[in-house]
């Protein structure tokens, strides 16, 4: 099976990694300084007042620190942490069970919160708003209905795409905060520290060429230097430099700007069979074997930011810069420029 490092799904080993990777505290969170700004301000002021703090929701594309920020607030707090995700809530008595076990002050995390089930998330409404669940007892004619009071709890929710949220449930949300990707420097910081973490011997150089490939993305970024670290302990006597990372990524194909073979197959495809675009998702989604979400959630977002694919009315498509880094006149011809 071909490892694709920018593939969506956790694998159980890079779960417990990343824990390892993970800050646990505001202090040693890098990068996101308005939104860190924030939640020191906003923790801060919750425990001088003794109350939970108020439910979070936090958007932005996948593998920028949401459940990082998650686990933050929670141990800031110093209160524990449950964990969920939108499509594991499949009826109401699932999340009604986790409401039920909570503890005074506790942090619920429902990732992918936008997936949730809408009879699941009218049970949301009254526990956020009003820390009450209702419970149905029997069927039919016979059956009634049971409120019951839960501890004052903080929902945190994330969400890759924030438009498929319901009206009711994003106002029910006290706190809006969405995460950008990060810019080189950061991206450097969070290469060099999790090199540290891992004993990784690294210099500057080779965290910087790391970093830069990395979409602006911390999960990416691990991710890309685990592998760069097999190669150097393979290859290079396990020192990283410049030249040991160019290698293990060129080997990898991940390219200058970051891109992989699926970033470029969607490129191609969309230049190659569509004429550069317009096309819409659901067909380029047919065209590269790809799911429409994971397309949307993963790959455009960086496509759009870095000016390589533009939204249209009528659909994708491939912009000058993309022509240009792909080394393929506008005619179609793999020609460099």
């Amino acid at each position: 099976m071909e490892e694709r490092l920018l593939d969506p799904q956790i694998t159980d080993e890079e779960r417990e990694l990343d824990l390892t990777l993970r800050p646990r505290r505001l202090d040693e969170f890098i990068g996101q300084d308005r939104i860190r700004e924030h939640f020191r301000i906003f923790i801060s002021a919750a425990r001088e007042r003794g109350e939970s703090l108020d439910h979070v929701l936090l958007s932005g594309p996948p593998g920028l620190g949401k459940t990082t920020l998650a686990g933050i607030i929670a141990n800031e707090m110093g209160v524990s942490l449950k964990q969920t995700s939108g499509p594991a809530l499949e009826r109401s008595g699932d999340l009604a069970a986790i409401l039920t076990n909570l503890q005074d002050g506790d942090v619920l995390f429902i990732d992918e919160i936008h997936r949730i089930n809408r009879t699941v998330e009218e049970v949301l409404y009254p526990a956020m708003e009003d820390y009450k669940i209702d419970i149905i007892i029997g069927r039919g004619p016979g059956a009634r209905s049971i409120r019951l009071d839960l501890p004052r709890f903080t929902l945190v929710g994330a969400t890759t795409r924030s438009g498929l949220l319901t009206s009711p449930l994003r106002d029910r949300f006290g706190v809006h905060s969405r995460l950008d990707y990060y810019d080189i420097g950061e991206m450097l910081d969070i290469v060099k520290r999790s090199a540290r973490i891992l004993g990784v011997s690294i210099d500057e150089e080779g965290a910087l060429e790391i970093a830069r490939r990395s979409r602006g993305t911390p999960r990416i970024a691990n991710r890309l230097l685990r592998r760069v670290r097999d190669y150097a302990q393979v290859r290079a006597g396990g020192s990283i430099d410049r030249g040991v990372a160019d290698e293990a990524l060129s080997l990898f194909e991940v390219d200058q700007c970051g891109l992989d073979k699926v970033d470029k197959m969607i490129l191609e495809s969309i230049i190659f069979k569509f004429g550069g675009g317009p096309v819409g998702v659901n067909t380029l989604a047919v065209s590269v074997g790809e799911e429409i979400d994971t397309i949307e959630e993963v790959y455009e977002p960086y496509l759009l930011q870095i000016g390589f694919l533009q939204r249209t009315p009528r659909g994708r498509v491939v912009t000058e810069h993309a022509y240009r880094h792909l080394g393929i006149s506008q005619d179609g011809d793999s020609t460099l420029f």
